[in-house]
């Protein structure tokens, strides 16, 4: 008899390993999601061994047998948390919860343990932070960026071409710098002045780029663009690599510099203001939510706090009626 072409996965026989592929291959995460999913559930074990004077192979594997044999008691489960809260940011220690959720959910799904003991669990209430963003004169500032180093001869005409292009697809288009970093040509309708982007779960949107993005794509494709097939990168390195999310948070902090905005702006920030401008603007909602990619209309409707307290500032200075003298 022929041997098979593949051995078979002996790392399948760990929950942990079927579990991160149930999240590759069935959920579609991302591989930064997946890898936060595999750190916190591996930190859990860990900490369970330690407490039950397990040091000494405290970084072993996850086996079945494990999950059937031990109780996953509400104590233990509270004391967990109690000493992750020490060291871990409340927003932190809610994601590593929600991982080991995901996590036992799944075990109970293959009919490893017969409860969830992270179901029920009370955590320490998030503090709902507003999301930072920039002005559209700041905006309109920091994208101005290239075009001064190029009159000054600091950069080339390719590099400018580029740096602008992030500048305004991140703003422009909303992009998450993950999303832009993996843009190809194939994913671009010129006809229709659209990009289709594949977002968080692989799932795909269309979004619209603006007719500044589009003259600088344009222009960009026609005086710098070494390859054009479908599945080129748009944005490049000098040597032709696609850029790095690292390159690109770098280019973001030289540009805020020069524009002398706030140098803790990210990538994301810019998105926040990209919804908080069109919001301000006048968009509907749900159009900024299919914009955004999000999933959850909850996850958007955050930046409407951002627009009230902009109605009401305004409504306070400009209201004969709004201050009582």
């Amino acid at each position: 008899m022929m041997s098979p072409p593949y051995p078979p996965r002996q790392d399948l026989m760990n929950p942990l390993s079927q579990f991160i592929d149930h999240l590759s291959n069935e959920r579609r995460l991302s591989s930064y999601t997946i890898r936060n999913y595999r750190h916190a559930v591996e930190n859990f074990f860990i900490w369970l061994r330690k407490d039950l004077a397990e040091e000494e192979e405290s970084d072993r594997p996850v086996t079945q047998e494990e999950l059937r044999s031990r109780e996953f008691d509400r104590k233990t489960i509270r004391d967990f948390v109690i000493e992750q809260q020490r060291r871990l940011a409340r927003r932190t220690l809610h994601n590593h919860v929600s991982a080991l959720r995901t996590f036992f959910r799944y075990c109970l799904k293959m009919k490893w343990i017969e409860r969830n003991p992270f179901n029920g669990l009370v955590l320490p209430k998030l503090s709902r932070n507003l999301p930072k963003f920039l002005s559209e004169n700041q905006c309109m500032e920091l994208i101005k960026g290239p075009s001064r180093l190029l009159q000054n001869d600091v950069i080339t005409n390719s590099e400018a071409c580029r740096d602008q292009l992030v500048l305004e697809l991140l703003y422009g288009a909303g992009l998450r710098v993950s999303e832009l970093v993996a843009l190809n040509y194939g994913q671009i309708d010129w006809a229709q002045g659209v990009a289709r982007i594949v977002g968080k779960g692989r799932k795909e949107r269309l979004c619209p780029l603006g007719k500044a993005a589009l003259l600088c794509l344009d222009y960009y494709k026609k005086n710098f663009a070494e390859r054009l097939a479908p599945d080129d990168p748009i944005l490049v390195e000098t040597g032709g690599k696609r850029i790095s999310i690292r390159r690109v948070q770098l280019l973001l902090k030289k540009y805020l510099g020069l524009a002398g905005l706030p140098m803790d702006i990210s990538p994301h920030k810019l998105r926040h203001s990209f919804a908080t401008h069109l919001l301000n603007n006048g968009a509907d909602l749900r159009v900024v939510q299919d914009l955004l990619g999000h999933a959850n209309l909850s996850t958007t409707q955050i930046y409407t706090h951002l627009t009230v307290d902009r109605l009401k500032k305004v409504y306070q200075q400009a209201h004969p009626r709004a201050k009582v003298s």
